[in-house]
């Protein structure tokens, strides 16, 4: 079992930027070159995400909690356009957001959560 902020990675952190690079490329118009500067990625990996080819293996596992990722990342991309924020500070942001994506259930471990 690997810890839970290497799931989220691995899985949740590909869709809120495939979803952010969309947003900003489809409501603000900025050019994959420029939202790659502003996701601290490359061109490559923003076309990437516009055409499937990443951040798709985490869609069905995480398919309960796509409206909150999808919500969080129009405001993240809002603030990046706006240059209201950084990818720092999304960073962090994205932290707070992981918290509110466990669903409350009875798992292995005992707890109330499972990623």
């Amino acid at each position: 079992m690997s810890a839970r902020c290497e799931t989220i990675g691995r899985f949740v952190l590909p869709i809120f930027r495939s979803c952010v690079a969309k947003e900003l490329i489809s409501t603000y118009h900025l050019t994959q070159v420029e939202v790659a500067k502003k996701l601290r990625t490359t061109q490559a990996a923003v076309s990437q995400y516009l055409n499937a080819k990443r951040a798709i293996k985490g869609t069905q596992k995480f398919n309960y909690a796509l409206p909150r990722i999808q919500a969080e990342a129009e405001e993240t991309a809002k603030r990046l356009a706006n240059n209201q924020t950084t990818w720092d500070e999304v960073t962090v942001d994205f932290c707070k957001l992981c918290l509110t994506l466990s669903k409350p259930e009875e798992n292995k471990t005992g707890d109330n959560y499972t990623i």
